[in-house]
């Protein structure tokens, strides 16, 4: 098993001409190199308005996640960093699914 701290969404390939789903790489990537359960750190940038973030944290309501955020330079935009414990790799999955169905998110 290599020794990586966290494995980021953009790391993982579109699949181009791989018939794969997107989801089910990554979550042989997070199995092959994650154990479980851990603390994962999650990172999304938004433009900067409550609603945007209301609608992330509801997301995470009722699971104990930690949120750091930091606006950008120009003040358009926030990015917040979400820290969970999560029982396995279809948890981790389940929560960027959910994120990715908010307009405007960016995952990283």
């Amino acid at each position: 098993m290599a020794d990586f701290k966290n494995i980021n969404i953009q790391d993982i390939p579109d699949g181009g001409d791989n018939p794969k789903d997107f989801y089910e790489t990554f979550k042989e990537r997070l199995e092959d190199l994650e154990t479980f359960p851990k603390d994962y750190t999650y990172k999304f940038i938004l433009p900067k308005d409550q609603d945007h973030f209301n609608q992330i944290q509801s997301v995470f309501d009722d699971t104990g996640a930690r949120f750091d955020f930091k606006d950008s330079k120009t003040g358009k935009y926030t990015s917040i960093t979400v820290n969970l414990n999560v029982k396995d790799a279809d948890q981790v999955i389940y929560f960027y699914k959910e994120v990715a169905k908010i307009k405007g998110v960016i995952m990283l």
